[in-house]
């Protein structure tokens, strides 16, 4: 009998212990929260009609690049991973409808947001010339 008392006193000491250091882990990410991660970013637009995302940022956390119409509507999403330092994106917006976009890229804290207008131009016509012989 004291050794199942032993053994069960042995148990509830290792449980009574784990489950503290468990605490101690989740209090402490509250207490002391990750710092978000800084990032840098370019955009640009290419001859063909295609935008290039350039993104540059930090080791330890996730970027989010996302695009949207006036609607609200998402119209492209991608997560950058935590490992990665950088990454370039090419998307071809010659298939979007003519409009206002909104190009936004966070880390969860900090948001940088740039405006994207996407207008046809419509066909210039030749006039016609007149071409005479005397």
């Amino acid at each position: 009998m004291k050794t199942l008392s032993k053994s069960l006193l042995v148990a509830f000491l290792l449980t009574l212990t784990s489950v503290s250091f468990a605490k101690a882990d989740v209090y402490m990410s509250f207490v002391h929260p990750k710092k978000p991660v800084t990032f840098q970013s370019s955009l640009f637009t290419t001859t063909e009609g295609k935008l290039r995302i350039a993104l540059n940022k930090q080791t330890g956390g996730a970027v989010q690049v996302r695009i949207v119409n006036r609607a609200g509507a998402e119209v492209f999403s991608k997560q950058i991973g935590k490992n990665r330092q950088n990454a370039r994106l090419q998307l071809d917006v010659r298939n979007l409808p003519d409009g206002v976009y909104q190009v936004s890229i966070t880390n969860g804290v900090d948001t940088t947001t740039q405006e994207l207008t996407l207008a046809t131009t419509p066909p210039v016509t030749a006039t016609p010339r007149l071409i005479a012989f005397q």
